[in-house]
């Protein structure tokens, strides 16, 4: 399974920059400990050192769906401004979405067609004689290139090869560009209250309370497995 997933400051200050860099940290770190891959696609700097306004990363792995449900919405922080050390506020809002309806390119060999033909122009004895250019098209994405490079068929082949994933991978980025633009210009003014985290202190601790009880099943297994043997 596989996620893209954007966290952003939308409209917000500097304050909301600085906690998505600390939000991204924490992020990947909960990533890893739920052996989940990532890469981290895109990130546009903050406008100062150690910010961060937005992010957008890709997740791959099992029970990711499952991860993501205490991390997309609204992530909210609490403590003073280290940027306004006179500003009142004390709440900072941030957000996680998750990118959708974009395809995902793989590019593989095994997916390009070929074609030979002559080449075309003036050039040396093979011109026009000998089938030596070589056009390449990925089927699945309807992208093609055209090499004629030099006089061996082989080596159009490679070139062919090297050009048609560059063109592949460029319209793959440009695409997921514009679903990020999209994505950002929905959520440029993150909604306020009802955080699904809330962290807070310059020591970013976290105040999530996990709702799944587990901690408590093993406590009560722990327990129960003590008094069996005491009484035997």
């Amino acid at each position: 399974m596989e996620k893209l997933i954007q966290i952003t400051s939308g409209r917000g200050p500097l304050e909301c920059q600085w906690v998505v860099s600390k939000v991204l940290k924490t992020f990947l770190e909960e990533v890893k400990e739920n052996n989940i891959d990532y890469e981290i696609i895109h990130r546009e700097n903050g406008d100062v050192n150690m910010t961060v306004k937005s992010a957008t990363v890709l997740l791959k792995g099992k029970n990711i769906k499952e991860f993501l449900k205490i991390w997309l919405g609204s992530i909210c922080w609490e403590g003073k401004s280290t940027f306004r050390k006179l500003h009142k506020r004390s709440k900072w809002f941030i957000g996680i979405f998750e990118i959708e309806n974009l395809e995902t390119v793989n590019f593989n060999e095994k997916d390009i067609r070929f074609q030979t033909t002559r080449s075309q122009g003036s050039g040396g004895q093979n011109v026009n004689k000998v089938s030596t250019a070589v056009r390449a098209t990925h089927i699945p994405t309807n992208e093609s290139v055209f090499v004629q490079d030099t006089r061996s068929q082989l080596n159009n082949k490679k070139l062919s090869i090297i050009r048609l994933k560059e063109k592949v991978m460029e319209s793959y980025r440009d695409q997921l560009e514009n679903r990020m633009k999209e994505t950002w210009n929905q959520h440029l003014q993150v909604e306020r209250g009802n955080p699904v985290r809330t962290f807070s202190g310059t020591d970013f601790k976290s105040n999530y309370q996990d709702k799944s009880y587990k901690k408590q099943r093993n406590s009560l297994k722990h327990k129960l497995k003590n008094y069996s043997n005491d009484l035997n």
